[in-house]
């Protein structure tokens, strides 16, 4: 708990600028884990109680769910102790951090691609709902185009196209979905922090 010099009249204490930017890093950490295969989460000294919220976060494609559920999911992982979550960052950093994020890249885009190819347009308007900035036609065609090379055992052009296609979606969203996130975490840090908000519900605290 923070405290005050009273030579000085200076916080003691991590400041809330600090707090603040930890509660981001956190959820920084959330969204990494998230975008990680069962197989990955499995190698990670991750504790059994986080493990189901991160596989409800997994499961959830809408974007505005999905970015509630990272909130709920970094708010669970900051009752950790500081040494679980650095371990867990060590581990994480283990094979790179470039590494890392590169293959959860290409494991969101493979389930993506698998899914759209399986469920047609079912699955391109699902994820059209979680990316509304995905160019709609562009991918209906690759899908298309893919679909026919697969019937005419054709070399998969557009099979491949689409996976970069659906690579340069996630990562073109993920910095404003990262920032509304992160903002949304920011105010829920300021509610928190204001006296007389009880549970932070408070929607007109100054």
């Amino acid at each position: 708990m923070r405290g005050i010099n009273e030579d000085s009249g200076e916080y003691l204490g991590p400041s809330r600028k600090q707090n603040r930017r930890e509660a981001l890093e956190v959820l920084s950490l959330a969204d990494d884990l998230a975008a990680l295969s069962e197989n990955q989460l499995g190698k990670l000294p991750i504790p059994e109680g986080l493990l189901t919220h991160i596989a409800d976060a997994r499961r959830i494609t809408s974007h505005i769910a999905r970015k509630r559920q990272l909130a709920f999911l970094a708010k669970q992982m900051r009752r950790e102790s500081d040494e679980t979550l650095e371990a867990i960052r060590d581990a994480m950093d283990a094979g790179g951090t470039a590494a890392r994020v590169e293959t959860a890249q290409l494991h969101r885009a493979e389930a993506w691609r698998t899914r759209l190819l399986d469920d047609g347009d079912a699955a391109l308007a699902e994820l059209l709902d979680a990316y509304p900035e995905a160019d709609r036609q562009r991918l209906r065609q690759l899908v298309r185009n893919a679909l026919a090379e697969r019937a005419k055992n054709k070399p998969p052009a557009a099979f491949r196209e689409l996976f970069r296609e659906l690579r340069g979606v996630f990562a073109a969203a993920s910095l404003a979905a990262g920032e509304d996130a992160a903002a949304e975490e920011a105010r829920l840090e300021d509610e928190a922090d204001e006296p007389g908000n009880g549970d932070g519900d408070g929607d007109d605290a100054p």
